[in-house]
């Protein structure tokens, strides 16, 4: 690293990307630091199976980017960014070769309900009408003064139940389906408390605003921030592994967009004692198993909308997804896992190569499991996509441990950097009205441990550079309070 920086940001993932230009913005000299050779984090881009197809590493498709507070400020596609929605946002099919959908609005969405198409309406219109504040209010510490308490009390009725609580709600298969699902992305026992939180934000997103992929793959949000920090004078060295505090100048702030387990090692015994007993307490979450295909043809769904979603929720009714969670939660591989699977090249074209296109998958697999879950994922996939594997011309499997070697943030392959637990949903990463604080005066910690959590939303990056600066004194751009 050359020169001595006003600020420095360890890790350039969105939230550490977030972070330098929040830093930056305010007057900052800021250089961001990548143990890898290209930046991005859970936002990279590659050919992963085939010459000439793009597959989304990690993070493929993006309702709490369109969302997010901070990154509607930014002028993204002056930068290159272009969004893409799909015909269909969202589609889960059922073992009847139908399938139920969630489309940009919630009038849309009950019409396909049937029976629960009232209650469906009295859940989400409340959100989705006020969503622009909820999203203000839910994407930051959970201990905060609210600035619109009416949209916060109607999300915390829903939010604190289980999500079992608002399947229980419904009658039919077909909606109950539809939000286990969403809520699966907790990836948490569907019965624990507050799981519903997750589904209820994600759902009332997509009604919102969609559920959109980035033009030529999440590599271009990465690209976007980068050249807007670097327009602001801000760097990123790329090569650069940072292991001990002392590897890293003095300088005014020091962000880590880490996980708790690489803050305590790169901090070590200058973090107060309870603060690094709270980094070790903190717990990470079931895995992902990653399967990206390159498929002649496309999926070949039985239920005619899934061939028009960019995102298929494969997992069956509520309870086989229930119990599919609770297993993985529990140490256990489902027979049936749930599954996403993402098909962005339906809007994104220029991600295929001909008639053969990308197509990103992964299973929730229990934490650290270190088996070969493709044969499962396959599986789930052809029971509602017959024929399937006489369509892969190429495959590339990604395991926990191999996803962890990708991101480090992705300990044991948990890609939400912490278990979604009541405790950690609350209060992330310790108990704190100051969660990006790490007791270490100038070094504050910026990654999905803090808060609002995983997404690709930039807020844990940003509010944690806010609280640098209020810590240094320094006027405060009007995002985020």
């Amino acid at each position: 690293m050359t020169g001595n920086p006003d600020a420095v940001v360890i890790g350039s993932g969105p939230n550490g990307l977030a972070a330098a230009i929040t830093l930056a913005a305010a007057g900052l000299s800021v250089i961001v630091l990548e143990a890898h050779t290209s930046i991005g984090g859970g936002t990279r881009t590659a050919e992963l199976t085939i010459p000439g197809l793009r597959h989304d590493h990690c993070a493929a498709v993006h309702p709490l980017a369109v969302a997010s507070p901070y990154l509607r400020t930014l002028p993204l596609d002056s930068y290159g960014l272009r969004w893409r929605w799909p015909e269909i946002d969202l589609a889960h099919p059922l073992d009847n070769g139908r399938a139920v959908l969630l489309a940009r609005s919630v009038t849309a969405t009950a019409s396909g309900l049937g029976a629960d198409s009232s209650t469906w309406e009295r859940l989400f219109s409340p959100l989705v009408d006020s969503f622009d504040q909820l999203a203000a209010e839910v994407l930051g510490p959970a201990l905060h003064r609210p600035r619109h308490p009416g949209a916060l009390a109607s999300f915390a009725l829903r939010a604190g139940l289980p999500a079992q609580g608002i399947i229980g709600l419904l009658r039919t298969e077909p909606a109950k389906a539809l939000f286990a699902g969403i809520a699966a992305h907790g990836a948490h026992p569907l019965e624990r408390p507050a799981t519903a939180a997750i589904g209820v934000v994600l759902a009332a997103a997509g009604q919102q605003s969609g559920w959109p992929v980035a033009e030529g793959g999440s590599a271009r949000i990465t690209d976007a921030l980068a050249a807007i920090l670097l327009a602001s004078g801000g760097r990123v060295e790329t090569g650069v592994a940072v292991t001990d505090l002392a590897e890293i100048p003095p300088s005014l702030a020091i962000l880590l967009d880490t996980s708790p387990a690489a803050a305590d090692r790169i901090a070590g015994d200058r973090l107060p004692v309870a603060i690094r007993r709270a980094y070790k307490r903190w717990r990470y979450g079931p895995a992902a198993f990653k399967l990206d295909l390159a498929v002649e043809g496309g999926v070949p769904w039985t239920a005619e909308p899934c061939r028009r979603a960019a995102t298929v929720h494969v997992g069956g009714t509520a309870s086989e997804i229930a119990k599919a969670e609770s297993d993985v939660h529990h140490g256990r591989l489902p027979a049936r896992p749930f599954v996403l699977v993402a098909q962005q090249y339906l809007c994104d074209p220029g991600r295929s190569s001909g008639d053969v296109h990308p197509v990103w998958a992964y299973a929730h697999v229990p934490h650290g499991y270190p088996g070969d879950a493709s044969g499962l994922v396959l599986d789930q996939i052809e029971r509602f996509a017959p024929g399937l594997r006489e369509r892969i011309v190429g495959s590339r499997a990604t395991p926990p441990a191999d996803l962890e070697a990708y991101d480090a943030n992705y300990v044991g392959g948990d890609i939400a950097t912490g278990a979604n637990s009541l405790r950690q949903l609350l209060f992330r990463p310790r108990v704190t009205a100051h969660p990006y604080d790490t007791g270490i005066p100038g070094v504050y910690l910026c990654s999905a441990a803090t808060p609002p959590g995983a997404g690709v939303h930039g807020m844990c990056g940003h509010l944690a550079a806010r609280r640098a600066l209020s810590r240094l004194r320094l006027p405060l751009d009007p995002v985020g309070g």
